[in-house]
């Protein structure tokens, strides 16, 4: 049965298959992670199906529309997620477990990458160049890239999703979307919207199945031209290996390991109210939040004292309780990752101030609870340093210069984001100089906006979302040299 909302209600119209009613076809069951109560029961589409969408896509390619009109199909839909904010909030909040106030500013952020594309379509408009070399008049031509595919990650089913598609639709590039099995339901729920906005149904396909076989199709097959992933580094490597006989264009936002430095000039309670503010958002499940944080020796203990205080103030339970601040880890995975960072910190010798190891019985498969949790004195060579987390914990590490807190960020094959706290702007310089990281925060520990380029460095990932650059990943330019001495009438 599927879970009770006027968006979901004509779900088979929207994504045919989609029921879970087709006799013999697999079955991918959603489940709130924080009650453990199935959602819906979606039916898997087959590997014929995923073709059969993207071939569907490329008719799409022959739709076209004026740069003016597929502003107004953006600008819609930014209006329509700004009305229906509650309800996706609370979808998002159901499916993945982030408190549902948390989830409202995650629709906001989606919207703003729709409201942002409406804008910027003047970008994609032809033009040509005030000068004429080899007596040639040049003509530049934006053309969409052709079939996209988005792969989409569960921890902001929404607003990952609006970064993709918002440039994709900008572009005038039919996607075909493969959300992830955990948080389907967000994108469900996007598609009547999009067909309000009169977004034409060959722009947006949907597919939900086997993860490795969609992405396997869409890596392989000559149409799609344009992939652009969120996940782990793991599988982005994957995705980069089965391209290479297709040659494709990938958009890639991979891990991170993002480290939060604070000097021994820094404005520690400035400090602290970001860090807590970055940190336990989506439980620290986030590819931007602070991983691990360097404090120089002299502040350690001001930063912890400030930590503590401000982490026991944080209830743990189901997002959809006005009091909770934070959710459940997504599954036992996650949260076994969590427990096995924090036990080995322990073990190498950090200390833990608050938080630590939840019990949780043998054989649960949903509500995993992870309390804030701060370690203090922790060595470099921690897997919880080393590794992301991808949870509420906070290991602190103390350093002594700012050689060493610039060596110990970069000792690690990820580059995504970090963040600096200074009073000195000649520091700041040379922190951000030396700091191999796609977005650094400056005082602050504030995640991308739909207005500024985002991506990593390193294994971190390819490409950039957001900005006139995240637009011009779903675009091919056309150069056009027309020979001024030939007449055409």
């Amino acid at each position: 049965m599927m879970f009770g909302s006027p968006l979901l209600s004509g779900l088979s119209s929207f994504a045919p298959g989609q029921s879970g009613d087709s006799i013999g076809a697999s079955v991918s069951e959603v489940i709130n992670p924080s009650t453990g109560v199935s959602l819906a029961r979606l039916s898997m589409q087959s590997d014929l199906q995923v073709l059969q969408a993207i071939d569907l896509a490329k008719e799409g390619l022959r739709i076209t529309r004026t740069t003016r009109r597929r502003g107004m199909m953006l600008a819609r839909i930014a209006a329509l997620l700004d009305e229906h904010r509650r309800e996706l909030a609370r979808i998002i909040c159901v499916e993945n477990g982030k408190p549902w106030r948390e989830a409202e500013g995650e629709v906001d952020y989606a919207s703003g990458f729709f409201r942002y594309y409406s804008e910027q379509m003047n970008r994609l408009k032809s033009r040509r160049l005030r000068a004429q070399p080899r007596s040639h008049q040049w003509t530049i031509h934006y053309r969409p890239s052709g079939v996209a595919g988005l792969i989409v990650p569960w921890n902001f089913p929404l607003a990952m999703l609006a970064k993709k598609l918002s440039a994709a639709i900008a572009a005038g590039a039919p996607c075909v979307i493969k959300p992830a099995p955990q948080t389907p339901l967000s994108t469900l729920a996007l598609l009547p919207l999009l067909s309000s906005a009169k977004v034409p149904k060959e722009w947006a396909q949907v597919v939900i199945g086997d993860p490795g076989m969609i992405g396997r199709i869409f890596c392989e097959h000559p149409d799609v031209r344009t992939i652009s992933f969120t996940g782990s580094t793991r599988v982005g490597k994957i995705l980069l290996r089965q391209t290479t006989e297709t040659v494709k264009r990938l958009t890639l936002e991979l891990g991170g390991n993002a480290p939060l430095l604070v000097c021994a000039d820094a404005d520690v309670e400035l400090a602290v109210e970001h860090l807590m503010q970055n940190k336990f958002r989506c439980a620290g499940q986030t590819c931007v939040c602070v991983n691990r944080v360097y404090v120089h020796e002299s502040l350690q203990a001001t930063l912890v004292q400030s930590l503590v205080q401000r982490a026991s103030m944080l209830k743990v339970g189901d997002g959809m309780r006005d009091d909770v601040h934070l959710g459940p880890l997504i599954n036992r995975q996650g949260f076994d990752k969590v427990a096995a960072h924090l036990s080995d910190a322990l073990e190498r010798g950090a200390q833990l101030q608050s938080g630590g190891m939840p019990h949780v019985t043998p054989g649960q498969s949903f509500g995993f609870y992870f309390p804030p949790t701060i370690l203090s004195d922790v060595p470099q060579d921690a897997l919880c340093v080393r590794e992301e987390t991808f949870g509420p914990m906070i290991p602190i590490v103390p350093f002594s210069t700012m050689e060493q807190a610039i060596e110990w960020s970069n000792a690690s094959e990820f580059g995504l984001a970090a963040y600096v706290f200074t009073a000195s702007i000649s520091a700041a310089d040379r922190l951000i100089r030396e700091l191999q990281f796609g977005h650094v925060g400056l005082n602050s520990a504030t995640g991308p906006t739909p207005e500024a380029p985002f991506g990593g460095m390193k294994q971190s990932g390819i490409g950039r979302e957001g900005g006139i650059e995240g637009l011009m990943e779903f675009v091919e330019t056309q150069v056009v040299a027309r020979d001024l001495h030939n007449d055409m009438s």
